[in-house]
């Protein structure tokens, strides 16, 4: 079997005065590794070896050498201060390891000796701690066994001596006991790795801010943590001063998305509704400001108390910054100064104000950060007179533009019922996105443009708190769940992958006009970079055939029916870009089961999307907002609870993998198939649990993912998938949870002929993966009603990251259903629950998930 901390602890061999930690053994390791690494040695042979070599002392004398080193002979030579003395290095060794553990390597010197050093000698180029005698270093991943060796020379006056070492590293492997799935409330990982709890929902970030009570009283939000952590980056930070240095992995930022805000535990109370002298329901400033300003954006310093100490957040770090719906933004790309984002608030359509709804993200290769406006649309209202406004000023393409994004009547809080205190403020107001008749049709005496003005990936420089972030119009208008850039190959056109989350939406690329250039990834001028790179290019949206390839539809104004003529009479690219859905649309892209997160393998520059899942997937479409089952989708069906409920269509979800044409992220066509489809690991193999999941694996409703970084194991060789979810589905059996994968290519698998009956009996060919088997694991469950979402880790993959969002949904003040983080200790706790980022690390300092 694997080994496992559980099974084996920490294993230390001695060898010829060479100590080696954290090597593997037992009796079978996927046949890469042999029963015995340390190839013992007998004393006798010791003494034999070591004799034969220096033929320098007799008996016993010679016999304690060769087994312990020189450093017992202290006092043997005939020159009493050692000058004339041979200088003599204990023998050197060879042994076994996976990749991403930690390697010790302890060697000696006779007394004599008065420097010793440590180097590599050949390989693959690691980092080595020098301690004394002793050196340590993580090992690489590796495709095949490969030998790193080492050299300890010891010197003194009279000359110096070494002796080689040779690590033989074989392919790493997922080295830890899958988690059980369960519904405690704490995060529970593995033996062997720790979790603790680092950055939680209103922890103050600036000198000043009291403690949070967490009882509902708390206020000053835009100097706190927000709620609901989400997508999450780590950008590496200088050991001293404040610039850069992506390799520091105990001193950094994290860039972290807040995306929504739970009310019913935000206030004393439940939120509230008074009505004014009219008897119209008015939300009170108070709460809605605390509202408001949970959402965006939180940067934050975090630090480690040496390399393997504990994590903590700095909380009157200079570098710290809270984005709300209230900072000042700035548009940037085709569609900066259009007609449509003109406002109340920025008349020439250039500025505006905030971010909401921040759900995915993305760590662009330059140091900047990029968060992504998901659902948006629910926080405005319109009037019943809207439409009937709009069209009457000539405007009756906005009313099919708001109805496509669901801009709708009612607001998801009611903020723009507030009465402001100041008359003069339109923090409010700007949520009604009514357009008045009294007012200018332009737009710029009220707010009926304010919903244009969302929707966009928006790029934040996190080491810079005096900067304004850009929304970068490029790159299309949707509800952006995430922005996941490809390989970076200097001159090659670098492309940014996203998904957009809603059911029957699409799956879009964005390709720079500017081939990539190394320099550009340590530049000094961070935006002015995102301009280079983000600002000009092509959309594109994915279109998926039957017979497993497909194709990118580029979204360019006057090309394909994207012209003044269509159904939507497209002005300009402005207005392809800031209508993205409809172009989509017109262009024929394939609808899937609602886009999300995307990810990139460091390696062979696959792209991987989760779809979590799609309640309207039938059989058969029946009507306007259904989909049939195609070979992309293929699943519709009925998911039976074991408490008695249901859910339909495809319940579970599934992660899609495509393959660009010669692995170029400028190619207009990929293959692709399904990585893994979401299910029970007791349904049905043949229609719905095509990948062969087990208890160890088994998931629903895929959401968050992520690759490992190449800059460690986790991201070589065989990178680490890392899959979390989101669901309602599987919820009567376990909280949700996060896996770690060790994904093949696309193709490697098979295909497959699935039979649905839900909504119309229909018979599909999908193309499935190779079934992951023990190369997917649980890793991570989360407590109670959470969401897990958000990863990142430090480069050198010993921490990641981890975001827990909602804990106790289902409850609120009066009824608390989860005292997470509180309870995270001891499984039991008080209080309110709070959303939080929780670090974990490996116990003996090795690359996490290996």
């Amino acid at each position: 079997m694997p080994f496992t901390a559980a099974k084996y602890g920490r294993y230390t061999a001695s060898h010829r005065g060479t100590t080696v930690t954290d090597l593997i053994i037992g009796n079978d390791y996927d046949g890469n590794v042999d029963a015995n690494p340390s190839t013992t040695t007998t004393l006798g042979e010791l003494v034999e070896q070591r004799y034969s070599r220096r033929q320098m002392m007799g008996g016993m004398s010679a016999m304690t050498t060769a087994a312990f080193g020189a450093t017992l002979l202290t006092g043997c030579s005939d020159d009493d201060d050692g000058r004339n003395s041979v200088i003599t290095v204990a023998d050197g060794t060879t042994v076994q390891a996976q990749g991403g553990r930690v390697v010790t390597l302890s060697s000696s010197a006779s007394s004599n000796a008065t420097s010793s050093t440590w180097t590599q000698v050949s390989g693959p180029t690691v980092a080595l701690t020098v301690s004394g005698t002793s050196v340590s270093f993580v090992t690489p991943n590796v495709a095949s066994t490969t030998n790193i060796v080492l050299q300890f020379t010891a010197s003194g006056p009279s000359g110096s001596s070494s002796e080689r070492s040779t690590v033989v590293v074989s392919p790493a492997t997922l080295a830890f006991t899958a988690v059980a799935k369960n519904k405690n409330d704490i995060v529970t990982v593995p033996t062997g790795y720790t979790a603790t709890v680092l950055y939680r929902a209103g922890d103050p970030i600036a000198s000043g801010v009291s403690a949070f009570a967490n009882n509902g009283s708390d206020t000053n939000y835009a100097q706190r943590a927000g709620d609901n952590h989400d997508g999450m980056s780590y950008f590496g930070l200088a050991a001293s001063g404040n610039t850069p240095d992506a390799s520091n992995s105990t001193r950094g930022l994290l860039a972290i998305n807040h995306e929504y805000i739970n009310p019913q535990y935000m206030h004393v109370g439940a939120p509230t509704t008074v009505a004014d002298s009219a008897g119209v329901q008015r939300r009170p400033e108070a709460e809605v400001v605390k509202e408001i300003e949970a959402h965006g954006v939180s940067v934050v310093e975090v630090t480690r108390a040496g390399n393997t100490g504990a994590w903590s957040y700095v909380a009157a770090s200079a570098l710290n910054r809270r984005v709300t719906p209230n900072t000042p933004v700035t548009f940037s790309g085709p569609a900066r100064g259009d007609a449509q984002l003109r406002t109340r608030y920025s008349a020439d359509g250039t500025t505006g104000r905030g971010t909401i709804n921040n759900c995915a993200n993305g760590a662009m290769p330059w140091g900047t950060y990029a968060t992504c406006e998901e659902n948006w649309a629910g926080y405005f209202a319109r009037s019943s007179t809207d439409a009937a406004v709009r069209t009457a000023a000539g405007n009756a393409k906005q009313v099919t533009s708001m109805s496509r994004y669901g801009v709708g009547t009612a607001s998801r809080y009611g903020w723009e019922t507030v009465a402001a205190a100041d008359a003069s403020s339109t923090i409010f107001s700007r949520w009604n996105a009514s357009a008045v008749a009294a007012n200018a049709a332009d737009g710029t005496a009220d707010f009926r443009n304010e919903p244009f003005t969302f929707g966009w990936v928006v790029e934040i420089d996190p080491y810079d708190p005096s900067s304004t972030p850009r929304k970068r119009t490029a790159l299309g208008r949707m509800a952006h769940e995430g922005v996941m850039a490809g390989r970076m190959i200097a001159g090659v056109k670098p492309a940014f992958y996203m998904g957009d989350d809603g059911r029957n939406e699409y799956i879009y690329k964005f390709v720079s006009a500017t081939a990539w250039s190394a320099a550009d990834a340590t530049a000094s001028n961070r935006l002015a970079t995102g301009d280079k790179y983000l600002d000009t290019g092509t959309l594109y949206v994915a279109k998926f055939n039957a017979d497993g390839t497909g194709t990118w539809l580029p979204l360019v104004f006057g090309q394909n029916g994207l012209t003044g003529s269509a159904s939507y009479p497209f002005a300009s690219q402005a207005d392809v870009l800031i209508n993205a859905r409809i172009a989509a649309d017109i262009l024929g892209a394939t609808p899937m089961d609602r886009p999300e997160w995307t990810a990139v393998n460091p390696v062979n520059g696959e792209m991987y999307c989760t779809l979590t899942n799609n309640s309207n997937r039938r059989g058969v479409a029946s009507s306007s907002s259904t989909r049939a089952v195609d070979a992309a989708n293929p699943r519709a069906y009925v998911d039976t609870r074991t408490d008695g409920g249901t859910n339909s269509g495809n319940a579970n979800g599934h992660v899609v993998r495509l393959r660009e044409a010669n692995d170029s992220t400028e190619s207009l066509t990929f293959t692709w198939d399904v990585y893994a489809f979401g299910a029970r690991a007791n349904a049905n193999a043949d229609n719905i649990n095509l990948s062969g999941l087990d208890d160890t694996n088994d998931f629903s409703s895929p959401d968050g993912l992520w690759f490992g970084l190449p800059t460690n194991a986790a991201g070589q060789a065989s990178p680490l998938l890392f899959v979390q979810t989101d669901d309602g589905a599987y919820t009567d059996v376990t909280n949700c949870m996060m896996l770690i994968g060790m994904p093949g290519r696309v193709g490697d698998g098979t295909t497959k002929s699935v039979t649905t009956s839900f909504g119309g009996t229909a018979t599909t060919t999908t193309r499935v993966g190779a079934a992951p088997g023990a190369k997917l694991k649980r890793f991570l469950v989360g407590p109670k009603e959470c969401e897990i979402t958000g990863i990142t880790s430090t480069a050198d993959g010993r921490t990641i990251f981890v975001n827990v969002q909602h804990p106790g949904e289902d409850g609120n003040f009066a009824n608390i259903t989860s005292n997470w983080p509180q309870s995270q200790a001891t499984g039991t706790g008080t209080g309110r629950p709070r959303a939080a980022t929780v670090v974990i690390t490996k116990n003996d300092g090795g690359v996490v998930g290996l």
